[in-house]
């Protein structure tokens, strides 16, 4: 019985621990960090690529979103008051519950959310938003009008996007590595193409520039 208290507060003793340093390196709260812990542990998890880019302010996180974990990452590792748009099984989801309860999210709505002016007041007042994007989207499938919207209220907002990934090897536990491009307008995007592309199209080049695998980027 002493051995299981001594065992069961060590372990506490440590989550606690690591959750102040991962409060402390990533900048986030500590109710994050506790969440983060498990995920941190588990996926032996690499997120230096959100140092010193997530604390953009009028900022959309454009995440593609390959894993029901994402969303538990991303509210544990983006600033506390950033507004989450999740996809409706995530919004209902039990397990997701305390990860909900500590940032802040809206059920996605796909014939009202991005129509919505709340969303542009948000980034204008110097917010953050956070969107789920498929991963596997095409150019010309019905799921790109999600492009074509944040892009949209990017431009009203003159707010940056960042694109985020999180790559995932194979096997029984994966390691989890979080890849982060640095946030930019639209119009830098646009011009970057060397213009003659949409303000979509330019966004869509952009979040596919995380789907190169690690090692290849670095290359």
């Amino acid at each position: 019985m002493i051995l299981a208290v001594t065992l069961v507060a060590g372990i506490g003793v440590a989550w606690l621990a690591y959750a102040g340093w991962l409060s402390y390196a990533h900048s986030v709260s500590f109710q994050q960090a506790l969440l983060l812990v498990p995920i941190a542990v588990l996926g032996r998890l690499d997120a230096r690529a959100l140092r010193g880019k997530a604390q953009t302010t009028r900022v959309i996180y454009v995440v593609s979103h390959q894993s029901r974990l994402d969303p538990a990452l991303m509210i544990s590792l983006l600033p506390d008051d950033t507004l989450h748009i999740l996809d409706s099984q995530s919004a209902r989801s039990a397990w997701l519950e305390p990860w909900r309860a500590v940032g802040r999210t809206i059920a996605f709505n796909p014939e009202h959310l991005f129509v919505s002016r709340r969303l542009v007041r948000v980034l204008r007042g110097g917010g953050r938003l956070c969107v789920y994007m498929p991963a596997d989207v095409a150019p010309d499938s019905r799921e790109f009008r999600l492009y074509r919207a944040v892009a949209r209220i990017a431009l009203r907002a003159e707010a940056k996007t960042m694109p985020i990934n999180i790559w995932q090897t194979a096997g029984v536990l994966p390691k989890l590595t979080v890849h982060a491009l640095a946030p930019a307008t639209i119009e830098e995007l646009v011009a970057q193409n060397g213009g003659g592309i949409t303000n979509s199209g330019a966004l869509y080049e952009r979040v596919t520039e995380t789907h190169v695998e690690p090692e290849r980027r670095a290359a």
